[in-house]
This record gives C-alpha cells, structure tokens and sequence, in this order.
C-alpha cells in the first residue's frame, strides 16, 4: 500500500488510517463530525498528496486535451483552471479532473487517486497528436486548507495577495519560504480556501507552518470521512459512486462541462450530442430525508407506491442540517411527473424523501 509523505505526520496526530485508492489514509482524527463543522465554522487542513497529475506539454497539448476531456479546453487562458471528463468512447466516464493552464503549451491534469494508472494508460493510448506527457503523481504533494478563515491563516506565510486569486485560478509564488508552490482556488467543500502543491520534500514544512499559523484560528487536521461529507452537502460528484465507467456526463447532470463547440471533436462527441438533444433513461438527483433515516449507497429509491425507480449513489447524515441527504439516479419516466415526492428504502422500510436542488446547504 502507497503512503503520503505526510503518513507519519497523521499517526502522530491520532489519526485513524484506512485503506483508500491504494493509499494508507486518515478517515478522521477527533470525529467527522467535528472536522466537518471545523471546516464549515473555521478551518481544516486535508492531505489529499493521493491525487495524480500529468503534465500534457508540446504544441499538441490543446489538440490532444480537446480530443481526450469533454469540456472546451480552448476558452482556458493562463491561469485558469477548468473542470471537466475523460469521457471513455462508450458514453461513460473514465475520470473526471482538473486542468490547469499554464500557456498555450503547457498544462497540468489533477486526476484522482483510485483512477491515476487508468488515466495515465487512457491517456498514453489516445495520444495519437503526439503530446508531451509526464506523469508527476510521485514527486508531487498536495495540501487542501478550506473555510472561512482559511485565506486569513495561509496570507500569514506568503507575499502572494490571495485574495486576488479569484475562483477556478491559479498561481505559482513562495510560500513559507518554498519556492515554486502552486496555489490554487478551487476547493471541494464549498466552505472556501486553497489548495497548494509542492514537491514531495516540502510537505512536511507547509504542513506544520500551516497548522502553526492557524493553532488560534481554530485550525484542526481533517481527514477523508469529512471530506466526503463536505463534498455531499454542496452536491459535488464523486468519482466511483455518483460517476464512473457506467454514467454518462449528461445523466449525471455535468452537460455544463460538455461542450459541442465547432471543432471541439471530442471522444463520445456523437453519442453525448445525441443523448444531450433526445434525452436520457436516468438522471442524477439530490434528495433530502423528511422522515428520520440515513440514505446510503445502493438504497434503492421508490415512488408512492412502492416501485423501484432508481438507486442512491451517496449519502449521509448532514452535520450541518441535522437531515439525511443524498443524491442517486432516477429513472426519467418519474421525473417527467415532476413529482418531488419519493422515498428510500430503508432495511425494508421506505421512508419519505423529497428531490431537491444543490447545494444543500
């Protein structure tokens, strides 16, 4: 099993390690429920070195991201960061990631942990432009700060104004006196902050003069239990259980990042083009428990009168709404009912639910 850099770091500190994506990870250190309102009221500090990232370089690397990712990579400019899908010619989803834009021949690809080999051999084949490709996930730490008083913490450690690093943007400056930090904008707890990368033999410095310089500011470690929940509260997908090989990007609700500009020739242009206009089977959903339950992954969903209409892909107990929430795909004969009224079976009990729009809170 893999280890981050920071594997030590997490021990110390108590942390409860799992198995995660190959890697030896903190679910939680003093509870999720605790990391997660930390997050939300204050601050909390994810070790998320797991993630992979290619470098794509050359005078190809447009032409080969705009065949391989189904957002419109062109419309980056330096800077910018888009999110998007490897979609994997047969309407499904390879991955989804983040592209970074450095100039016109020069990218980076944020992919995730469980997916980096998957990614890099889906890459590898389908670069027939000739593109430059590294894959730099072992030499590369990643660290994400997020909440409230995330920026105010992290501005104690470098000259870099971040609060003129506007969403979905990105810098290169000094941080904590380490040079060449990526700081980074977009987040996946809708609570604000950073995400910085670094090579692998400074984590361990950022780590601690970060936690350092938030001890008054109410900054706590905070592992992947939290994370997840985090993530489930703004209605973000995660890769394996709300997307994966068997979901399209228009079924589950991500048309936004799928893009049918004029030479935008991307793989599953076609069968996405035609499910776009003609419509889908299913679609993704978020939900919310009127009656006391916790939705879980796989539940199957019901209407009134107890027939199976589709299947939970994640859920929880909201720290913040004190209500079970989740998000699952609903068949679109029941949808077109515009009915919000469903239920969740629960150990053969269904309980009522009700479709609503993200975030949830």
């Amino acid at each position: 099993m893999k280890k981050t850099v920071l594997n030590d770091t997490h021990r110390s500190l108590g942390a409860k390690m799992v198995p995660f994506a190959g890697f030896d990870m903190p679910v939680e250190y003093a509870g999720i429920t605790a990391e997660h309102l930390a997050v939300r009221n204050a601050a909390g500090m994810f070790d998320v070195s797991h993630m992979g990232e290619f470098w794509v370089k050359g005078p190809n690397a447009l032409k080969f991201l705009q065949k391989v990712t189904s957002n419109d990579v062109s419309t980056l400019t330096t800077g910018k960061i888009q999110y998007t899908c490897f979609p994997n010619g047969k309407g499904g989803i390879v991955d989804d990631l983040l592209v970074y834009r450095y100039d016109d021949e020069k990218y980076l690809l944020v992919v995730n942990a469980g997916n980096i080999d998957k990614d890099w051999n889906w890459c590898m084949t389908n670069n027939a432009e000739g593109a430059i490709l590294e894959n730099a996930s072992d030499r590369i730490s990643q660290l994400a700060i997020q909440g409230p008083k995330a920026t105010a913490i992290l501005q104690k450690l470098t000259t870099v104004d971040l609060s003129a690093i506007p969403y979905y943007t990105f810098v290169t400056g000094q941080f904590a006196g380490v040079n060449n930090v990526i700081i980074s904008n977009t987040g996946y707890t809708g609570a604000g902050g950073f995400e910085l990368y670094m090579y692998n033999n400074d984590v361990v410095t950022l780590w601690n003069e970060i936690m350092k310089a938030g001890e008054n500011e109410g900054l706590v470690p905070v592992g992947l239990g939290a994370r997840d929940t985090l993530r489930l509260e703004m209605g973000f997908c995660l890769y394996g259980n709300d997307i994966d090989d068997t979901t399209s990007p228009i079924e589950a609700g991500l048309g936004w990042i799928t893009k049918f500009a004029d030479g935008k020739n991307f793989i599953d242009r076609d069968l996405m083009l035609e499910q776009k206009n003609d419509g889908v089977k299913r679609r993704l959903k978020s939900f919310v428990m009127e009656e006391k339950g916790i939705p879980r992954h796989d539940y199957e969903i019901v209407d009134s009168e107890g027939n199976v209409i589709g299947r939970v892909t994640s859920g929880t107990m909201s720290p913040v709404l004190k209500q079970g929430i989740g998000m699952g795909y609903i068949c679109s004969d029941f949808l077109k009912k515009k009915d919000d009224n469903i239920a969740i079976r629960v150990r053969n009990r269904d309980l009522k639910a009700k479709i609503v729009k993200t975030p949830f809170i």
